[in-house]
């Protein structure tokens, strides 16, 4: 007997006794059922954006002052600390630049392999 069949003699056999009830017992199953429809949660599709905005809104009534402007403290330092490193590598190269551009090299230097290297162990420096 496979699952389909089993399922069909279960339908009928709860169909037979279901024409047994008395009225009364079927109008308060009937009423308990429309009950339980009414209170059934609907599944809603939503994109990742509204999904996203809701937990957010969700959530806002718990959030509290304190979490928000740590939150915001982070961020700030997150953007100060990359602006800074940033700023260094800039500084770095302007020296390297200055120094080429100041001393008496040959052309002959720029163009050697080795150059790249010692220029980049003397960044590190």
């Amino acid at each position: 007997m496979n699952e389909l069949h089993f399922a069909y003699k279960a339908r009928q056999h709860l169909n037979c006794g279901l024409r047994e009830l008395p009225p009364a017992t079927h109008a308060r199953l009937e009423a308990a059922r429309q009950r339980a429809l009414a209170r059934q949660k609907v599944a809603v599709h939503q994109s990742v954006l509204a999904t996203t905005g809701s937990f957010i809104n969700d959530h806002w009534e718990n959030l509290h002052l304190k979490q928000v402007f740590v939150a915001l403290a982070l961020v700030a330092g997150v953007a100060t600390y990359t602006y800074w490193q940033a700023d260094q590598n800039i500084v770095e190269l302007e020296a390297i630049d200055s120094a080429l551009l100041a001393g008496d090299l040959p052309v002959a230097a720029l163009t050697d392999r080795g150059f790249d290297a010692w220029l980049k162990s003397s960044a590190s420096q």
